[in-house]
């Protein structure tokens, strides 16, 4: 039914158009989005085949639509919208929220704990975003950081490896990444200056996040400070926001 979709997909560019005064006050907001007709385009889809609701009486409204999809985008700008198949919701909620966590450690033995967060990406369901971290939390870019977690879970579970294209070497990117994680985490016990946001030690799966919010809004200084891995995420996103 590919044909459909792309029928449909036609139909919204030819019937609507983002409105040029948000989409300024958006870029001169967030500088490291690109002014494209590309961008602008994608966004359009997203917003028409994704659904938007507000958490305790938040009203969504059209500048927050445009600022999520925008940001949304810029990971799948040159792979396309199928790479945020099978899942439609995009949550918004006022503030931090919690989340229930369960994990068996290596011995059985069941742990349960309550997680409070600014963002959250449900396999195979909704993003959930936080309004304040949207707007008010300089430190981190949560719709970039929860999208490409959406990427990272299109083979399973979130491990900080998403489905690569073919011609990248898996090899190439677990010894970039696990260099880069390491020195990471040692330099975070050290208490050295990380530059990158300290969640990003958590996981795997989190480096992946943080280095991919890092990779688009601070560009050049990943480059520099993480070559490697910037080489594989060039691959990976196939854009070259430092070059």
């Amino acid at each position: 039914m590919g044909w459909l979709t792309d029928w449909r997909r036609r139909r919204v560019l030819e019937k609507h158009r983002v409105d040029e005064a948000l989409w300024q006050a958006l870029l001169k907001k967030m500088p490291f989005l690109p002014d494209s007709e590309k961008l602008k385009s994608l966004m359009l889809l997203f917003l028409a085949e994704k659904e938007f609701a507000g958490a305790h009486g938040i009203e969504v409204t059209d500048a927050m639509r445009v600022a999520i999809a925008a940001q949304a985008c810029l990971p799948i700008l040159e792979l396309g919208l199928d790479w945020y198949r099978g899942w439609h919701g995009v949550v918004v909620y006022p503030g931090d929220f919690r989340v229930h966590r369960t994990e068996v450690d290596e011995h059985g033995v069941t742990h349960e704990w309550e997680d409070e967060l600014a963002g959250e990406a449900f396999p195979g369901g909704p993003v959930v975003l936080s309004l304040d971290a949207l707007a008010h939390d300089p430190a981190m870019n949560v719709v970039i950081h929860e999208f490409t977690h959406k990427l990272d879970m299109l083979n399973g579970a979130a491990d900080g490896l998403p489905p690569l294209h073919p011609g990248m070497d898996q090899r190439a990117w677990a010894a970039a990444f696990e260099a880069a994680y390491q020195g990471f985490c040692d330099a975070l016990e050290r208490g050295r200056d990380t530059w990158l946001d300290p969640y990003a030690a958590e996981h795997p799966s989190e480096f992946f996040a943080v280095v991919s919010e890092a990779f688009f809004t601070e560009a050049a200084e990943t480059r520099r400070r993480y070559p490697e891995v910037y080489e594989q995420l060039r691959l990976f996103y196939r854009q070259d926001p430092a070059g």
